[in-house]
């Protein structure tokens, strides 16, 4: 039985999740237990200057000086989480981090006679580590990517560990920044999941909240907007017909094709047309939950047997989504993350990070090829020693 800890940022760059846990077992039988969980906020400099990276012209210099300002934010995090759980840090056996992605190339291109794919999360472990005093797994999804996968998304290796069924076929959603979804069929191996990005999450949402209300508000708390407004279907349509959509899984994707640009696209266009602000909160919405309907409906219903839809991340927060996905999934029972596994939406891949470092820490493979294309399962991360 081991105590550790799991430290998470996401494409809404919100703050820190930070999840500390007692986990004990090897698969495919480990046991989690969620013993303290807090989301430690950004500041505003913090979040502008990490805004910053995902511009085209950001420079090396920024990039490497983030990368060490975000290891002391995310150690400032472990000790805060620490102390507000009444936890000695020397009690922890190691610390798990994801860091902050701030670029996700997983097509192949040609570079020098080399095919070469990529992916960059920041915040340094060796910071980490020294600020915290303990060993730092991080880096998780190079070590896929250079087994040919995609590395990404890593937590359907735990969500098959977990929260498999014997008797009902599952489709574990999170609908963080990117939706994902992980299929579990029933009384499935790990190996016959499957899992992909299905497109954009709240990203797009989140991005015209903050532009329509000048900052004031960063998410559609409750889907208030959408709920005030009517999609624009013939806007819509066109976005519905983009490529990523059709492509076959595993597949992965970002901030590079549903962030900033798309935001900004969609903003332009908002203005040109004197669309309601309503009505464009309700139309991007509506534009995540097509699109994952569409994901299920097309290639994953055909193949498997689904009683369930249990729905995580700050998606199933948002009625608006819920009903959404209700709507064009009345076959299946949907549920929150909370309802059907006891563990909080936002508290799940901050211990999901801590279940894939319990993995790296006890060198035993943390990646599913099912569900990233990687031709082998390997051991993810690298370990910075305390």
């Amino acid at each position: 039985m081991i105590r550790c800890m799991g430290l998470m940022s996401g494409t809404s760059v919100d703050g820190v999740d930070v999840a500390i846990t007692t986990i004990s077992g090897e698969p495919p039988h480990v046991s989690v237990r969620l013993d303290h969980f807090e989301t430690v906020p950004f500041s505003d400099e913090v979040r502008t200057r990490i805004f910053r990276l995902f511009k085209p012209d950001v420079t090396a210099a920024e990039v490497s000086q983030m990368n060490f300002l975000l290891g002391h934010v995310f150690a400032d995090a472990a000790l805060q989480a620490a102390k507000s759980a009444g936890v000695d840090i020397t009690n922890i056996m190691f610390i798990a981090s994801h860091g902050q992605t701030v670029y996700h190339h997983p097509v192949p291109e040609e570079i020098a006679g080399y095919s070469v794919t990529s992916t960059l999360q920041i915040g340094e472990a060796s910071v980490i580590a020294e600020k915290t005093g303990r060993p730092v797994a991080a880096d998780f999804r190079v070590r896929d990517m250079a087994a040919g996968g995609q590395g990404a998304p890593l937590v359907p290796f735990v969500d098959a560990l977990l929260f498999a069924h014997p008797d009902r076929g599952r489709i574990l959603a999170n609908i963080g920044g990117i939706a994902n979804l992980t299929v579990l069929p029933r009384g499935a191996s790990s190996e016959q999941s499957v899992a992909f990005d299905t497109g954009p999450g709240n990203m797009i949402v989140d991005g015209l909240v903050s532009r329509f209300t000048e900052g004031r508000l960063r998410y559609d708390r409750d889907g208030r907007m959408a709920r005030q407004g009517q999609v624009l279907e013939n806007y819509l349509a066109s976005w519905l017909q983009m490529p990523y959509f059709s492509l076959q899984p595993p597949k992965s994707t970002g901030r590079e094709l549903f962030g900033e640009q798309m935001v900004e696209r969609w903003w332009q266009d908002a203005l040109a047309l004197g669309s309601r602000a309503e009505d464009v909160i309700a139309t991007a919405t509506e534009f995540t939950v097509r699109t994952f309907a569409g994901a299920i409906r097309d290639f994953i219903l055909p193949h498997h047997a689904i009683d369930e839809l249990i729905v995580g991340g700050g998606g199933s927060y948002n009625p608006a989504m819920l009903d959404g996905l209700r709507r064009e999934l009345p076959q299946l029972t949907i549920l929150t993350q909370m309802e059907a596994t006891g563990i909080p939406s936002d508290a799940k891949e901050a211990v999901a990070f801590a279940v894939l470092g319990y993995e790296t820490y006890h060198r035993r493979p943390g990646n599913l090829p099912s569900a990233t294309g990687a031709k082998r399962p390997v051991v993810l991360g690298k370990i910075t020693w305390d």
